[in-house]
């Protein structure tokens, strides 16, 4: 692969991983505010019920598939000088979607009571009800700007500017933790959803419109339900309208499955889910966002054997996700305690959280690399394969949430969403291979070697917790804090030790990347 592909590459997944990181530390922020002001209580559990109808709205338009769908339409008009012609194709496609979502908005704020019955049956209690429906309400406009702001930001994408779509989730983020310290104080948990409203508005719509004006956007409305690039995207966005994905299918069957738990056990789910996600989101999520306009563009000049050598070293890279992952297990307490522990969270809140997020940490490397093998498909712009083979993974997921739910509780739920997220990616990988005829033998070998790698490093360094625990007070901020200090030392000497000892190129150059932005900082 060309140098030059890679050191753009290189610069755009700097600026995304930089945006997902901090988006990452403010959604924790966000939580720990969350958790401060409402702890692990019914009102949280309603506070994220209220999500899920919003969600689906989101997954009914492919608001959150835009960059996939809409970069190689828009690309293959610019790589070919036909720049007009991309803009027509923006307006027919921000005239039509955005008026069917406009419709389903007042639909399902109309209906919202029943359908909060409808997805939340284990909970019965009418005042949690009323609480969702009234927080749904609010939040539910807020599709249409990440729908406008989606298709803002893929115009950016496509001409490769990253900067300002970057700054998208970190405002949203600051909105709902402003409405939250502002508001809650009077209105209770409703404070941090309109904090959701204000933040979507400026940071996916007013600021990315801003953005995408920089780069030449020309909007005019169109209603020409004929155009052939509408009928084009309307084929690539249905398979994932109508497809269960990991990530939606595990936001539903979380909350549909968690509202058979007692009070408090949604939050459990959200909270050890969130942190879960701030691991993947250091190594994955960017990665997978910066590379995708560099896929769809050599996809475009037909080098496939260049897109599987991304695909493949990028999945190589991500299985260093397994040992971090192992690291976290061994101090979930600690981590959970220096997170989230005060105000209405209690030590009883973090032991039950904790038991949970180690379930959750066992998929953790299969989030990851669901950030970059569906979009190798969505850069032939192929929906529909993975759309069908993702729903019958999540279909065939569903016995796992069953059964983990009447054994294990909120543990089993999380422990399916893990299995659930595994299968998903190892499917979708193997019929790539076989698809490309790509030699994923080294990546399946190299996934084997991390986890034979981290188990007995994880035993290791259970032990080593333990004999600090016989002198440290672990359950104050400072004892665990000088805990988690300990381990993780002792764990990057051993990471380093091993990276440079039998030269595992994936390791060394991480603790690169890590000590330049040590020294950066």
């Amino acid at each position: 692969m060309t140098a030059s592909i890679y050191r753009k590459v290189g610069v755009a997944a700097i600026i995304m991983m930089a945006s997902v990181f901090l988006s990452r530390l403010f959604g924790l922020f966000r939580l720990m505010t969350i958790a401060y002001v409402g702890g692990r209580s019914g009102e949280v559990d309603a506070y994220q019920v209220a999500f899920v109808i919003p969600e689906i709205l989101n997954h009914i338009v492919a608001s959150g598939f835009l960059s996939i769908t809409f970069i190689p339409i828009f690309s293959q008009y610019l790589s070919q000088h036909q720049e007009d012609q991309g803009w027509q194709v923006f307006s027919t496609i921000l005239t039509n979607f955005g008026c069917v979502l406009l419709i389903f908005i007042v639909w399902a704020h109309i209906y919202a009571p029943e359908l909060v019955a409808l997805l939340a049956r284990g909970r019965l209690d009418p005042l949690f009800r009323d609480a969702v429906v009234g927080m749904t309400r609010i939040i539910m406009p807020a599709q249409f700007f990440f729908f406008a702001g989606g298709l803002f930001m893929a115009v950016q994408f496509s001409k490769e500017k990253f900067l300002i779509p970057a700054l998208a989730p970190l405002i949203y983020n600051a909105g709902i933790i402003a409405g939250g310290w502002l508001l809650a104080p009077r209105i209770g948990m409703e404070g941090f959803s309109w904090g959701v409203l204000a933040g979507a508005f400026i940071g996916n719509f007013v600021l990315q419109w801003w953005g995408a004006h920089r780069v030449g956007m020309r909007f005019s409305i169109r209603f020409d339900f004929k155009d052939p690039d509408l009928i084009r995207y309307i084929k690539l966005t249905l398979p994932l309208m109508f497809g269960l994905t990991m990530f939606f299918s595990m936001e539903v069957f979380k909350i549909f499955f968690g509202s058979y738990l007692p009070p408090g056990g949604i939050a459990d789910l959200e909270y050890s889910l969130r942190t879960m996600l701030l691991l993947v989101a250091f190594f994955g999520q960017a990665v997978g966002v910066a590379s995708y306009p560099f896929m769809a563009r050599l996809v475009v000049e037909g080098k496939m054997a260049k897109l599987n050598e991304l695909l493949n070293n990028t999945l190589r890279y991500l299985a260093v996700v397994i040992p971090f992952s192992i690291l976290l297990i061994v101090l979930r307490r600690e981590v959970i305690l220096l997170l989230f522990q005060r105000g209405r969270f209690d030590a009883a809140a973090t032991d039950h959280t904790a038991s949970v997020l180690i379930f959750m940490l066992v998929g953790s490397f299969a989030f990851a690399a669901n950030t970059i093998v569906p979009r190798a498909y969505y850069a032939l712009q192929d929906t529909l394969f993975p759309a069908i083979y993702g729903t019958l993974a999540v279909l065939l997921s569903i016995p796992f949430y069953l059964v983990g739910l009447k054994l294990m509780g909120a543990g089993g739920v999380a422990l399916a969403a893990s299995l659930s997220a595994i299968l998903q990616v190892v499917v979708l990988y193997t019929l790539w291979n076989r698809r490309q005829h790509n030699n994923g033998r080294p990546v399946y070998l190299f996934y084997l070697k991390m986890m034979a790698f981290g188990v007995p490093v994880g035993l290791v360094l259970v032990w080593i917790r333990d004999v600090i625990i016989s002198y440290i007070d672990s359950t104050t901020l400072i004892g665990s804090g000088l805990i988690c200090v300990i381990v993780g030392a002792v764990f990057m000497v051993i990471l380093m030790g091993t990276g440079y000892g039998l030269r595992i190129s994936e390791i060394t150059r991480l603790v690169d990347k890590l000590g330049e932005r040590f020294k950066k900082s």
